[in-house]
C-alpha cells in the first residue's frame, strides 16, 4: 500500500554519540522524502559531531571519530538539512521519543527556528509496540519478509521504517493511510515539548511533569514564582523545553495586554 499524502514526508534516522537528548550529537543522519505523487528523494550525511563518540557507542553503529573527524559539523549542515524537512510531516522508528527532540535540539543549537506546530509525526515503532511489541529489524522481517542488512546504519534504518509503515497499512485494516491519523495513532502521551517536561491535563491546559511543581499549571507557576523561569532557562534542560516554556510566558504576558 502506498501512503495517502497531502505533502510531503520525511522518514529520517539519526546516529549518535549516545542517548542524551540535550547533551548528545548526532554522527549521522538520513533523510528519505516522499512526495504525494510518489517521487522519493535520500540524503545521507556524516556528522562531526564535535565531542568524543564513547568506545561503547562505537560498538553500536561502527561510526569511529577518526571516520567523522574532517566531516561539516551539523551547524555547517544545518540549512541543507532544514531545506529539506521544511514543509513536510516528519516519520521515524521511536522518532518520537528520541530523533525528533535530537534533532530539533541540534537544530535549535544552530540557530534554526525549528518548530513542530504544523507537521504531523508518525512514529512506526510505536504502531508496531501496539500491534506486535518488537524491534525494527523483526519488524521488516514480520512484515515485509525482508532482513534487515547493515542494521544501525542511519540509511538502512530510515528504508526499512518507510517499507514498515507502508506494510502495516496493508496488514491492518483498521490503521487509516492518513497522516494526521498515524500520527495521533503513534503517539504515546501528550506533551507540549519533546523531553516530556511539559505536558498536557484533561483540558488541555499546559503542567509541569516533574519537580516540585508537577501536576501544577505552568502559567499558575510562572506568574507566583517568576524566578522558576529563569532557573529552567539557565539550567541543563533540552533547548526545545526552554522554548516552549518562552512561549507559555508570553502568551500569558499577551493577554495581559
Amino acid at each position: 500500500m502506498e501512503l495517502k499524502l497531502a505533502k510531503p514526508i520525511c522518514f529520517f534516522d539519526l546516529e549518535t554519540t549516545g542517548t542524551n537528548i540535550a547533551k548528545d550529537r548526532i554522527v549521522e543522519i538520513a533523510i528519505l522524502k516522499v512526495f504525494p505523487n510518489g517521487n522519493k528523494e535520500s540524503k545521507t550525511w556524516l556528522v562531526n559531531p564535535e565531542m568524543e563518540i564513547p568506545k561503547e557507542v562505537i560498538e553500536i553503529h561502527g561510526i569511529s571519530n577518526e571516520k567523522v573527524a574532517k566531516e561539516p559539523t551539523f551547524k555547517q549542515l544545518s540549512k541543507q538539512v532544514y531545506d529539506m524537512i521544511k514543509g513536510c510531516d516528519l516519520a521515524g522508528y521511536n522518532s518520537n521519543r528520541f530523533d525528533i527532540p535530537l534533532l530539533a535540539e541540534e537544530l535549535l543549537r544552530a540557530g534554526v527556528d525549528f518548530d513542530m506546530k504544523n507537521m504531523q509525526a508518525v512514529d512506526v515503532q510505536t504502531i508496531f509496540h501496539k500491534k506486535e511489541q518488537r524491534t525494527l529489524s523483526a519488524a521488516l522481517k514480520f512484515y515485509c519478509g525482508k532482513n534487515l542488512e547493515d542494521a544501525h546504519s542511519a540509511a538502512a534504518d530510515t528504508d526499512a521504517t518507510y517499507e514498515v509503515l507502508k506494510s502495516q497499512l496493508d496488514k491492518y485494516d483498521d490503521l487509516e493511510n492518513d497522516i494526521k491519523w498515524l500520527s495521533e495513532y503513534s503517539s504515546r502521551r501528550k506533551f507540549a515539548d519533546f523531553a516530556g517536561l511539559i505536558s498536557f491535563n484533561k483540558n488541555g491546559q499546559e503542567i509541569f511533569s516533574f519537580g516540585k511543581y508537577k501536576g501544577k499549571l505552568v502559567e499558575e507557576v510562572l506568574e507566583k514564582e517568576p524566578g522558576y523561569f529563569g532557573w529552567v532557562q539557565n539550567a541543563d534542560f533540552p533547548l526545545y523545553t526552554k522554548k516552549v516554556l518562552t512561549a507559555i510566558k508570553l502568551r500569558k504576558l499577551n493577554t495581559k495586554l
